[in-house]
């Protein structure tokens, strides 16, 4: 499976940037009291997963967004088609 590039490099950098932020946020907060890692284990993995997309400047979000998109103009194409009148 082939994946094409489907995000900017402004919006790669800000995904990297933020990833980076939450990602060192959250590891020191673990470290501080690991005791309550639970819901600081969840930002360590929306966070690394972030960078991982603005490294490879894919988001499947984003790519589910889009084919989404030109499945419903597809379907309303040929729901118009079936539904128009026939002229003679």
């Amino acid at each position: 499976m082939k994946f094409k590039q489907n995000i900017s490099i402004i919006n790669a950098l800000m995904r990297i940037t933020c990833g980076f932020t939450f990602l060192s946020w959250a590891t020191a907060k673990m470290v501080k009291k690991p005791w309550k890692n639970q819901s600081y284990l969840f930002v360590v993995m929306i966070s690394a997963m972030k960078i991982g997309e603005g490294i490879l400047r894919y988001c499947p979000i984003v790519d589910a967004m889009e084919n989404g998109q030109t499945l419903m103009k597809k379907e309303q194409k040929t729901e118009n088609d079936i539904n128009s009148p026939d002229s003679y």
